[in-house]
């Protein structure tokens, strides 16, 4: 009688477990309803953003078989090769270029931004339709010292309403920038301006916070530099650059608004140190990898650090800053890129993320 219990037992087990993987492994719900549920809240997205990173630079199946391998890899190395030794490969425009104010009678810096429609080249042969500020993606780079008081004027020529948010900046809440919240959005053909003191030291960014996600990946924003971020050490600094990264929209994987072969090698002397300010304006986080040299990470958004450390790569977030200070101390040309591979490096060589640091 146990016996014939215990089969009983056994049998009615591995019917609910079979019953459980069945159930498990079916649809859940409607997939045509999900696939349409997923695809509207981006409907304005560009078909090609569903693709993965980098696709479009990736021509090979990913054939793991070995077939095909004499004749494939020979055109795969070839045409990394054209693409990788290509670079820097020349384009239209430069993005970030300093922002020179006016000096009012009252001490004031007054600076002029113009949010309007630009066709931007971010490799060479492919041009987008861009938005940007004072035709440049990204928009130019405000500067002032701690102390001064800043205007900034907004002049809107886009087809749709704007609006700039000064990222992490103590000012009036007035001119934080959020329509709706602190202000009204600015109209096409209106212009706003934004007034507050430079209380602190700012190692940040502006940028469009009306309807953002295409705002912003199209081109609408700019790095901010308030003030100088100390060097731990009293270092004297040679020369300080920003990288502006960005992953979304028509502008895609750029650093500075190229994509390579066009971004634009970091030149330094052999003994120099540089400061770097990575700004995230994207929507991932990318952990910036600096071949050969050490980056010392004295700042985070803007805020210096108590105790400095040392790192190969540097992981910035989105909307994140980082400020880093480099000592040219290994001469050679350094690759400096994204370690996310598919936002660097595909079967047609490199991209995207990518740059050089040149030591001589």
């Amino acid at each position: 009688m146990d016996g014939a219990r215990s089969r009983v037992l056994v049998a009615a087990f591995a019917f609910a477990v079979a019953l459980t993987v069945a159930l498990w492994t079916l649809p859940r719900g409607n997939p045509a309803e999900a696939a349409h549920s997923a695809g509207s809240a981006h409907e304005a997205e560009p078909a090609a953003a569903a693709a993965s990173p980098g696709a479009e630079h990736d021509g090979t199946s990913h054939d793991a078989s070995g077939a095909g391998e004499a004749d494939g890899w020979k055109a795969m190395d070839d045409a990394m090769a054209k693409r990788d030794k290509s670079f820097p490969a020349a384009t239209k425009g430069q993005g970030g270029q300093d922002l020179a104010p006016t000096v009012l009678p009252d001490g004031t810096k007054e600076f002029h931004l113009t949010a309007k429609a630009v066709k931007w080249e971010v490799e060479p042969g492919k041009v987008v339709d861009a938005w940007g500020f004072n035709g440049m993606v990204p928009g130019p780079t405000i500067r002032a010292d701690v102390g001064d008081k800043v205007r900034i004027v907004v002049k809107n020529e886009l087809p749709e309403p704007t609006s700039v948010h000064w990222h992490g900046i103590q000012l009036p809440n007035k001119m934080d920038g959020v329509p709706n919240v602190t202000q009204d959005s600015i109209k096409p053909g209106k212009t706003f301006a934004y007034e507050f003191p430079v209380t602190r030291i700012a190692d940040t960014w502006y940028h469009s916070h009306y309807n953002g996600t295409k705002q912003v990946s199209s081109g609408l924003w700019g790095a901010i530099q308030f003030g100088d971020v100390p060097t731990p050490h009293k270092e004297k600094v040679a020369q300080k650059q920003i990288i502006q990264i960005q992953d979304a929209g028509v502008i895609g994987m750029t650093l500075n608004g190229k994509s390579f072969p066009a971004t634009k090698p970091l030149k330094a002397r052999v003994g120099d140190w540089v400061q770097v300010t990575y700004v995230n304006a994207g929507t991932m986080a990318h952990p910036m990898h600096l071949h050969g040299v050490d980056q010392v990470i004295i700042a985070k958004d803007g805020f210096p650090l108590e105790q400095t450390y040392k790192a190969d790569t540097v992981n910035v977030a989105p909307g994140e800053r980082y400020t880093v200070l480099i000592h040219a101390d290994q001469p050679g040309k350094w690759i400096w890129h994204c370690h996310i591979f598919p936002h660097a490096e595909g079967s047609q060589g490199m991209f995207g993320l990518v740059m050089e640091m040149q030591i001589t």
